[in-house]
């Protein structure tokens, strides 16, 4: 996949994920077992320059359980002329009691087969299909819209229309997550369905 650094831009506007500089979303992750984390993103004032050209919005998601660390992860994102955000990659670390243990996961676009996929259409409706990551074995998220008309309840508040998407990993062929994003917040819910029952849902929002 070749695409033209001159189509893209740091500065990301799509309205079901708007990403300001500044932006965070605090999200409480619970798994079928009760265990409770604490996930942060934010959308941090800096970028980088991918392997394939694309200059990508630095997005840090830090993942800690009663205060210590278990995952923290650099993510890159750029927005192409179309108002496609591109998912390009990721620098991730875990965690062990505090000690980073694996950076297992890790992928930029343009190095070794790795490609870039989108995480959020421009112009999304019922049926489409794409591909959110592809590094051969190791990241080949994909995503199907499934209405832009559902609702969603979660600790931040009650939004209505929300589009949903059903994510899929060939790699985990069990996994089926459900995920819900409010126009002008981005993801506000994720379900899992099928090969596990974690669920996240946004607490808060500051907006950049």
């Amino acid at each position: 996949m070749n695409l033209d650094p001159a189509d893209f831009t740091t500065r990301i506007d799509n309205p079901y994920w708007p990403m300001r500089k500044g932006s965070r979303w605090v999200y409480r992750e619970t798994d079928g077992e009760g265990t409770r984390q604490r996930v942060v993103v934010t959308v941090t004032r800096r970028t980088k320059l991918i392997a394939n050209g694309v200059r990508a919005r630095v997005v840090r998601d830090v993942v800690t359980e009663d205060g210590t660390p278990v995952e923290v992860t650099d993510d890159y994102y750029a927005q192409d002329r179309a108002g496609n955000i591109w998912y390009l990659g990721e620098a991730t670390t875990e965690y062990d009691n505090g000690k980073p243990i694996s950076t297992e996961g890790s992928f930029e676009a343009g190095v070794d087969g790795a490609q870039a996929g989108i995480i959020m259409p421009a112009k999304p409706r019922v049926g489409l299909a794409y591909r959110e990551e592809y590094y051969a074995g190791h990241a080949e998220d994909r995503a199907r819209i499934v209405s832009l008309r559902e609702q969603a309840e979660v600790p931040f508040g009650h939004f209505k229309p929300v589009l949903m998407t059903r994510n899929t990993n060939p790699l985990e062929p069990k996994s089926v997550e459900f995920k819900f994003y409010a126009r002008g917040v981005g993801p506000v819910l994720a379900i899992g369905v099928s090969g596990g029952s974690d669920r996240e849902d946004l607490v808060r929002f500051r907006r950049g």
